[in-house]
């Protein structure tokens, strides 16, 4: 054996590839070794997606119809406790295995009752590594099983057990739960603080799907003590209500379609529907296969858009309400305006896309397409009035189409690469690969000009935008392109617009937002960013739009410059400062906040920067744009209903709701100059 290892290293040497170099990974460890293939990722993203495998453990309970309630807490010392009154975890032992059903399904991946159609005929979770994976990456976990008269514990550290399960008490007659309890382990995560509302989203989300379900979250931790409880007797068609909450509705009620159909294989799918128009012009729809969140769509989306188009157009011919004559209807007519979730139940579902959020099961399409255009034909006879309004006002977004066309138009590019075309105040970058572009929508034409001069020509591109941009929220696309500052960024990015977006043709990798960090910087970075949601939602969804995060301070002590983000790091670079030993003939030095260019006697100064314009190009590229020292945030949509709402709340007309979201979300906000 030693001679074979020192020749397989001297072979190494020479770049061999030999059966030394195979190394096979044990349990849990090639979790812990890659994360990010598990749970996406590491940061606040990955750490909520624990707490949501634990809870999609839940909501399968509940699919399977055993489980009516299930809690979410946050420890007083950040771990996160999961309980659910479903049937509770198995706790006899696997003759296979040798051991409690519980340790296995706690410790081994593809390890569950989900591969079972007997046990789950439906289910979330198809792989059987959610729970696994939490214990995998918890520095420690507990579980604690009630069923069968005996409530069963078991404790593991970073995926091992402890312990072997043991019986530590009597359960009531009956009852039945399973309560998990885990750490994130701090080596794997460095931020382990959960955030409240990110996973009150997450079960807000679950109780409009499940409407026979009650979700609570309770924070325990100090100063932060809530509690949010969801349960939605009216499920989806209050799902809808929830989104269209701030735009005023078309219609008096949303519509509801629920029906059922098998499958190819004899396999009962389960299809529920329901929508409702609002006086907007963009269509939200949000699509769920067993719970799962369908981002890219698949065939239930198109199944249900036939359907709508088809039924809507025969009602309309039949009716009279549309002249064959004068204008043809079009899918995009009947989906302006239009807000809908689809949930489907799929026994197996077959998940496709760049994310694999994109149902391919074929037969889908036909099942929800004579669901929905059977359901949605007898509404339209019982409401006509209802009905004649969807029409007239497809009519409306028909006229507005061809408006549309001719100004799409002026966005498109033969070469989404080529220099031709391009908006004169863009300050390409001399690359053409667009993975390693970058291109900054810099707020002003002066800081934009600061931009041009500091920059890197050879990848980063600058854009310098004029005022505040159009309201998307509140205009028709026709209206929205003759705005010469959102026409420039459409034909700077390249990828066209709406339902003609093609993520192929992207030239940046990167979109990043510079905006002042005060009012108006906020306002105009969302102003941008409903556009990016509303019209290249792609673009956010394929990780390529970020925000730049300009310093708030520049203290300078001498020749010696630094730069905080925030009111937390100046005063930790002040004490820094202030404790450097002096020599003995220096007097003890004040740092104090000052007014720019006001320089006290002592030749320290604080100036606290008002805008991007004042920095000159080497400030602006040394803090902002240089990928070496630059923090730059990157857009994600969680959860792309409440995100549509929060737009909705944010852009719309009603100001109450917009005046209560501030309130509320105020803590979150740097400190910007009101």
């Amino acid at each position: 054996m030693a001679e074979v290892t020192s020749k397989s290293k001297a072979k190494k040497s020479n770049g061999d590839y030999t059966a030394d170099d195979i190394t096979v990974l044990k349990g849990l460890e090639a979790v812990r070794r890659r994360p990010a293939m598990y749970i996406g990722d590491v940061s606040a993203r990955g750490l909520h997606h624990l707490v949501y495998e634990v809870v999609d453990n839940s909501i399968d309970e509940a699919l399977a119809g055993y489980c009516k309630n299930i809690e979410v807490k946050i420890n007083k010392d950040g771990s996160v406790t999961v309980i659910d009154d479903g049937r509770g975890i198995p706790t006899g032992i696997i003759a296979d295995e040798k051991r409690s059903a519980l340790e296995v399904v706690m410790t081994v991946l593809h390890a569950g009752g989900k591969f079972d159609k007997n046990t789950y005929k439906v289910s979330g979770g198809l792989h059987g590594v959610g729970v696994s994976v939490v214990n995998a990456l918890s520095e420690w976990l507990e579980v604690e099983v009630r069923r069968d008269g005996k409530i069963s514990f078991q404790k593991y550290k970073r995926g091992d057990p402890v312990e072997t399960v043991k019986v530590i008490g009597k359960a009531e007659k009956g009852q039945t739960e399973t309560k998990i309890t885990f750490m994130p382990d701090g080596t794997i995560f460095k931020n382990r603080a959960f955030k409240f509302e990110t996973i009150a989203e997450r079960l807000r989300e679950l109780a409009f799907l499940n409407k026979e379900v009650s979700l609570e979250i309770t924070d325990l931790r100090a100063n932060q003590e809530q509690t949010d409880r969801f349960h939605f007797v009216g499920g989806i068609v209050e799902f809808v209500q929830y989104i269209d909450a701030t735009r005023p509705s078309v219609i008096k009620k949303p519509v509801y379609a629920k029906g059922a159909d098998k499958d190819e294989n004899g396999r009962m799918v389960e299809v529920e529907v329901s929508f409702q128009y609002n006086d907007q012009y963009s269509e939200n729809v949000f699509s769920y296969v067993n719970n799962i969140n369908t981002h890219e769509g698949g065939t239930h989306l198109v199944g249900f858009r036939t359907a709508l188009t088809r039924t809507l157009n025969n009602y309309g011919y039949k009716n009279n309400l549309v002249k064959e004559d004068k204008i043809t209807l079009t899918g995009d007519d009947f989906r302006e305006g239009l807000t809908a979730v689809i949930s489907i139940k799929v026994p197996e579902p077959q998940f496709e896309g760049q994310t694999k959020t994109k149902l391919g099961n074929s037969e889908v399409k036909s099942i929800v397409e004579s669901v929905v255009g059977q359901e949605l034909g007898n509404w339209l006879e019982q409401n006509p009035g209802d009905a004649k309004r969807i029409i007239e006002k497809s009519l409306r977004a028909a006229e507005a189409r061809e408006a549309s066309r001719k100004a799409r138009d002026l966005t498109r590019r033969k070469n989404a690469l080529d220099g031709g075309g391009l908006p004169g105040k863009l300050a390409d970058c001399s690359i053409n690969d667009p993975e390693h572009c970058e291109l900054y929508l810099v707020e002003g034409d002066s800081a934009g000009g600061s931009a041009k001069q500091g920059r890197d020509r050879r990848f980063q591109a600058i854009l310098p935008l004029k005022g505040k941009i159009l309201n998307v929220e509140k205009a028709r696309l026709h209206k929205i392109l003759e705005n010469e500052e959102i026409r420039n960024i459409f034909t700077a990015i390249g990828a066209g617009v709406g339902d003609d977006f093609d993520p192929a043709k992207i030239r940046y990798s990167k979109i990043i937002l510079m905006c002042d960090a005060d009012v108006d910087g906020s306002h105009i970075r969302t102003l941008l960013l409903t556009l990016f949601f509303r019209y290249m939602k792609q673009l956010i969804e394929l990780g390529h739009v970020y925000i730049a995060q300009p310093p708030l301070y520049k203290i300078k002590k001498g020749k010696q410059e630094f730069y905080a983000f925030d009111e937390e790091e100046r005063d930790e670079i002040l004490k820094r400062l202030k404790s450097e030993k002096k020599s003995a003939h220096e007097e003890e030095e004040v740092i104090e906040i000052v007014e720019e260019g006001v320089v006290p006697k002592n030749g320290s100064v604080i100036s606290r920067f008002k805008g991007l314009g004042e920095m000159n190009p080497e400030q602006l590229w040394s803090t902002t744009m240089n990928p070496e020292t630059r923090t730059i945030l990157q857009v994600t949509i969680e959860n792309a209903a409440d995100a549509d709402r929060t737009f909705s709340i944010l852009m719309g007309d009603e100001v109450e709701p917009r005046r209560a979201f501030i309130e509320k979300n105020a803590k979150y906000v740097r400190n910007l100059d009101v």
